[in-house]
């Protein structure tokens, strides 16, 4: 098999997960690497030592070696970099969201529709063995007809202020992977919808929302998503889970980042399956890409564009109604400063900043 050589753009904490697990697959050669900061030359070398790091985006676009482009970088530089690629003829890989505008993100939509080539984005959820065992009971027909579907993600998590200001508040920022896999779950478009949210610590935007609603297929849903559970306490916790409810019975999976639990109550079958949680899947997304470039054939579980601007528009939506359906705040800033005192100097924890870009 001919390895597929990629250039990376941007060694932040996200660029080197990705960095590290297309070094580990065997479908690709990682050519280069680059980023403006000419200090990442080290972190790249480390994990890619035959990669060549430059910090001229230019030399990966311009050459005809190069057939895909990973694009890590944040998200205001996306939408013209991506265009770029497709224009050079190279295939996409790219965090979520695709641009900064939600028009950006749609106008990378039309691109990707307008090319043949392979484009997809980092919507994990949908690479997790999890929610592919909590979709395939639930079309088994063991819960009956799917009625209900609940999401729940609260962490200490990124705190207001720690470099969510391109990729939005925490429900967008976060937030619209759980709007992606809920839609994914009910295989049907969002109908109608109401969101809830609150300002901690007196910030400008909602760091805790919950939204619910319908989908066009008569599906309702719940989602909450917030970054503010316990962000002071001694001992750190999370509350995550995932409910589908049906007709008959339901599926639930609940995790601790380090294992994956999915319960299954049918109407025939009662199972239990533990497995190691899997973290951000990104290695389960190198390979179906590679996959894709080497076949020519699309797996049906690699996230298009499509699906990334979706979740997007729809978090945005939901962030908007909550504006306009009372917006209290609790906290001070004062603690905000202890939160951002307590996250710089933590060596353990939820969503550790990078020590090299502190995002």
């Amino acid at each position: 098999m001919q390895r597929i050589k990629i250039g990376i753009i941007g060694l932040g904490r996200m660029g080197r997960k990705h960095l590290k697990e297309l070094v580990a697959c065997d479908y690709w050669d990682v050519k280069y690497t680059c980023d403006i900061n000419p200090e990442k030359a080290r972190h790249s070398y480390e994990i890619a030592p035959d990669a060549i790091f430059t910090t001229n985006e230019r030399d990966i676009f311009d050459d005809p070696e190069v057939e895909c482009v990973g694009l890590f970088a944040l998200a205001d530089t996306r939408a013209s970099r991506i265009e770029e690629a497709i224009k050079a003829g190279k295939h996409v890989i790219c965090e979520k969201p695709i641009a900064y505008k939600l028009q950006d993100e749609w106008d990378v939509v039309r691109l990707e529709e307008s090319t043949d080539k392979f484009c997809t984005v980092n919507l994990y959820l949908r690479n997790a063995w999890y929610t592919a065992a909590l979709r395939d009971f639930a079309r088994s027909g063991e819960i009956g007809d799917l009625a209900i579907i609940r999401i729940c993600h609260m962490t200490p998590g990124l705190s207001p202020g720690e470099g969510h200001e391109y990729e939005g508040p925490s429900f967008h920022d976060c937030g619209m992977h759980y709007v992606d896999i809920c839609r994914w779950f009910a295989d049907s478009e969002y109908k109608t919808g109401h969101a809830q949210a609150i300002r901690m610590w007196d910030y400008k935007d909602p760091w805790w929302l919950q939204c619910h609603g319908t989908f066009e297929n008569g599906i309702v849903y719940d989602i909450t998503q917030g970054f503010v559970y316990g962000q002071l306490a001694k001992d750190q916790t999370h509350n995550s889970y995932m409910e589908l409810i049906g007709s008959r019975g339901f599926v639930r999976m609940t995790h601790d980042f380090k294992t994956a639990v999915v319960e299954m109550h049918g109407e025939h079958i009662t199972q239990r399956i533990e497995k190691p949680y899997g973290d951000k899947n990104i290695d389960r997304l190198c390979l179906l890409m590679g996959q894709a470039i080497s076949t020519g054939i699309r797996p049906d579980h690699l996230p298009r564009f499509r699906d990334a601007a979706i979740a997007s528009e729809y978090a945005w939506k939901m962030l908007d109604d909550a504006r306009r359906n009372d917006l209290p705040s609790k906290g001070t800033p004062q603690e905000l400063e202890q939160i951002h005192y307590r996250r710089a100097h933590a060596t353990n924890g939820y969503g550790l900043l990078d020590p090299c870009t502190n995002r």
